[in-house]
């Protein structure tokens, strides 16, 4: 008799956990489908909540924490307030190092690195804005290894070469004093790069923008304005995507 109870209990322990885990699957579900819904109509502030929400439930879900960690980043660009762009930023970055440690093998884990770890050096100057130089690429190339189709790899490392190609004398200095040397770096190089990158995604807009940009200093000006009218044409997938049509406006006019 006392066994039967005791087995009892435990199939009604095991019953409870289990439908415990799969109320708690759900809930991070429907909190993550909530966030790609609200990043989709352009909210992405209410997006990050809800991302965080999901992480919690599964504080090592590789989907939360890249999505964490990318809207971190975009957010905290369009931050006028530098504290507050640094919270931003750190966040992005501490959300991608989780990422990272857990799965290393992942491309979007490398991704967010690279990522973050660019925003971080773009918001800076000089000697601290060289400090990740090597590790950006090497994250960026790693997701490519991992994922040869992976866009925002491709985009980054077209970023890479641009802004190595455009830093001033004092930051080649700083480059040569911390890495021995200058790498190897070209505006042709970023134009392949972001190329690749639009090959496999033809809908990223900020990729548009920055081949325009490319393709300017490498003395292209109708590629560049090429690219830049593409812009329009492309629907909004994100906040920054607004920002980046009237920048191209711009660009379109200063460029005429």
């Amino acid at each position: 008799m006392n066994f039967k109870i005791s087995y009892t209990n435990f199939l009604l322990l095991f019953v409870f956990t289990s439908l415990c885990l799969v109320s708690k699957a759900q809930d991070f579900d429907s909190l993550y489908q909530k966030g790609i819904q609200l990043e989709l109509s352009l909210n992405e502030k209410l997006a990050l909540s809800k991302f965080k929400e999901a992480q919690k439930i599964q504080p090592l879900n590789l989907a939360s924490l890249y999505k964490c960690s990318e809207l971190c980043n975009r957010i905290g660009a369009r931050e006028s307030d530098p504290l507050i762009k640094e919270q931003y930023f750190n966040s992005a970055l501490a959300y991608a190092k989780i990422a990272y440690a857990h799965f290393p093998q992942s491309d979007d884990a490398n991704v967010a690195m690279c990522m973050a770890l660019g925003r971080i050096a773009l918001s800076k100057s000089g000697r601290e804005k060289v400090v990740a130089v090597n590790e950006i690429k090497q994250y960026a190339e790693r997701a490519i290894k991992i994922n040869p189709n992976n866009f925002k790899a491709w985009h980054v490392i077209g970023k890479w070469h641009y802004e190595i190609s455009s830093l001033n004398l004092m930051e080649q200095l700083a480059v040569r004093v911390f890495y021995g040397g200058f790498p190897e770096s070209s505006f042709e190089e970023s134009i392949k790069a972001y190329e690749t990158a639009k090959s496999i995604n033809p809908y990223f807009s900020l990729n548009y923008l920055e081949l325009a940009k490319a393709y300017k200093k490498n003395d292209n000006i109708e590629k560049a304005k090429f690219n830049l009218k593409k812009i329009a044409t492309i629907p909004n997938y994100n906040e920054d995507d607004k920002r980046i049509k009237n920048e191209a406006l711009v660009l379109l006019k200063k460029w005429n």
